[in-house]
């Protein structure tokens, strides 16, 4: 079924930096354009490209209008690759109150991935954490009732609780959990729902006084069969048009929390997806046409456990076997410290051939190796003995699966190099 077309922006300012630079597109990337097409994945038209108010549709209408406008062949109706996934999402109200003080969402809390719904108004109870030593202050807690309870804990009370399975029961009896967190708070995404509501609390944020009244409104709505895509274009080979390099990138984030928070996602990963985009229009230029096929495509549902990319794996719109390499391209907007390249202690040859090329060039100032790591979309392709890369950037903002991961202060420090980086190792392979 071909996925719909959604309305995007009523301007789209990249179709004016399209060709901004007949120069530099000929022999690289174009950073204005880069800038505006992250700028354009991390707008609040597009909800942080998740599963409220259609975000990562709306997201994939904008890339499905690039890849038109780059001319790349479609292996599908519209590039679409479509398929469902179950997902838990916070579409309207994300709110708490302690006493007077009303903390505000994705700054001072966020909501657990797999918490569900409900309204309280209630004092909080402290958690003993000589429940966890005591035997017999464990069991009056065990038969204190906690139904319409609001429970508060310390974060190194949670791994103390995967090991007691009788209290972590209890606790889950309460209707709603909150949990201070003495670092960064960082969101994510589940396919279930639990029915108590969770909260991850900055401890700094918390009253000193726990029995403060406290006020829980959280709106939770599980999608057991949200409709998603992925998208692939490419650019034939000159002449063996049946191997195929691969680029990949996944374009979905954490997308909305309530009605008013959304995660940007510039570094994770419009930052990605922006240098696949600029090394589509790279190799559909006729001078750089490759000798291999080269395949783009973007992964769906990459935040919600690579769903994407097993999807693909599992139903391949060219046999696995005919990919001579693939390359994933995640978290790509830093760069201080170089970069880490994921498999590049298993595919030790390629490996040696991508940091010679960089010791010829200095692209990036330096360049790690790291094995086995199930930890982007290279993964999947990886279990199926398909040799892949993924390349991230390392050093510069920390910002990861928050509301700080904004466009403008994603410094960009190594993208250039790592564009130059990947067109000539890419040129190595035979592209």
């Amino acid at each position: 079924m071909e996925a719909p077309t959604v309305s995007l922006l009523p301007k789209l300012p990249w179709l004016a930096l399209l060709f901004f630079s007949a120069t530099s597109a000929a022999d690289g990337q174009d950073m204005p354009r880069v800038r505006q097409t992250i700028r354009d994945l991390t707008s609040p038209a597009l909800h942080g490209r998740g599963y409220v108010q259609q975000g990562d549709q709306k997201a994939a209408s904008y890339l499905r209008t690039r890849f038109q406008a780059l001319g790349l062949q479609p292996l599908t109706p519209s590039y679409t690759q479509p398929f469902t996934l179950a997902v838990n999402t916070f579409p309207g109200r994300a709110e708490l109150r302690c006493g007077n003080t009303r903390l505000q969402p994705g700054v001072d809390f966020i909501v657990e991935p797999a918490s569900g719904g409900g309204t309280l108004a209630k004092s909080a109870t402290q958690l003993d954490t000589l429940v966890f030593s005591d035997e017999a202050v464990q069991q009056r807690f065990l038969a204190q009732p906690l139904r319409g309870q609001v429970v508060v804990l310390r974060q190194r009370d949670l791994a103390r609780l995967a090991k007691e399975p009788l209290l972590a029961q209890h606790l889950d009896q309460a209707s709603a959990r909150i949990t201070l967190m003495n670092g960064k708070l960082t969101a994510s995404i589940a396919q279930e729902q639990v029915s108590q509501v969770r909260l991850q609390v900055l401890a700094s944020k918390w009253p000193t006084s726990v029995k403060a009244s406290i006020k829980i409104k959280v709106d939770a709505k599980l999608e057991p069969y949200y409709n998603t895509q992925n998208l692939i274009g490419y650019v034939r080979g000159r002449t063996q048009p049946d191997s195929f390099l691969v680029v990949t990138a996944h374009y979905d984030h954490l997308g909305q929390m309530g009605k008013d928070i959304y995660f940007p996602g510039a570094n994770d990963n419009a930052s990605g997806t922006a240098m696949l985009l600029e090394l589509a229009a790279y190799y559909a230029q006729p001078v750089h046409q490759p000798a291999y096929s080269i395949a783009f495509i973007v992964f769906g549902a990459e935040e919600a456990g690579l769903l994407g990319s097993q999807y693909f794996t599992e139903h391949p719109l060219f046999p696995l076997t005919h990919i001579r390499f693939l390359m994933n391209l995640d978290l790509l907007g830093t760069g201080d410290e170089g970069i880490t390249v994921v498999n590049g202690r298993l595919l030790e040859s390629a490996f040696q051939h991508l940091t010679q090329l960089n010791d010829a060039n200095h692209f990036v100032p330096q360049i790690a190796a790291r094995g086995r790591a199930a930890n982007s979309d290279h993964f999947p392709f990886s279990e199926r003995g398909v040799p892949a890369f993924f390349l991230y950037t390392r050093g510069g903002i920390t910002a990861y699966h928050d509301v700080y991961d904004r466009a403008e202060t994603l410094p960009l420090t190594a993208f250039t190099g790592v564009f130059h980086l990947i067109t000539n190792f890419l040129a190595f392979l035979g592209g």
